[in-house]
């Protein structure tokens, strides 16, 4: 059994990511897995200010939400990010996020499988490359992590709409089943 980090990034009340992410999760426990789940809605993550003292202390000198999330990311097995495509890329919240996790590079971090899912209103097959890019990126910094697999789910806009797509929740949960 492997320890599960879901981080959703949607900062509104019944998100489509939200509501695919409750899937995934679903999926994840019925495979065995040990899930938790942190949301950022009402979370307060600032700016990294790129002082690189993190990488001396392993914690970052802004005393916020990031610190406790950077922890659990450390000593997860599996990631998942789920994020909001905003203008073709990830949403700022997670952007923010995971320039935050920078304390995590120079220690013995524990996760190895990295997950993406990705919502928006947009349904073309390349909405989403530039956030699984996005994400690659920061995942490239990471030796022994990698970026296993991402689940694209399009033409959801209205809060909610997510929920009355049977075909996209069960994709969620067999996504999430899938998880390493």
């Amino acid at each position: 059994m492997s320890k599960v980090l879901v981080i959703t990034t949607s900062l509104r009340s019944g998100s489509n990511s939200d509501i695919l992410s409750e899937r995934l999760i679903a999926g994840a426990k019925d495979a065995g897995h040990e899930v938790e789940h942190i949301g950022l809605k009402g979370k307060r993550i600032e700016f990294c200010i790129g002082c690189l003292a993190c990488q001396k202390a392993q914690k970052c000198v802004l005393n916020d939400d990031a610190n406790e999330i950077a922890e659990k990311v450390k000593n997860a097995d599996s990631l998942v990010f789920a994020t909001p495509i905003y203008y073709y890329e990830m949403s700022g919240q997670m952007k923010t996020l995971l320039d935050r996790m920078n304390p995590l590079y120079p220690s013995d971090y524990r996760f190895r499988s990295v997950y993406m899912l990705a919502t928006a209103a947009e349904d073309e097959d390349t909405t989403a490359e530039k956030a699984v890019s996005g994400l690659q990126g920061w995942v490239d910094c990471f030796d022994k992590a990698t970026l296993a697999d991402s689940i694209f789910f399009g033409g959801v806009s209205d809060p909610g709409e997510a929920a009355l797509k049977e075909d996209a929740l069960n994709k969620a949960y067999f996504f999430g089943k899938s998880i390493r």
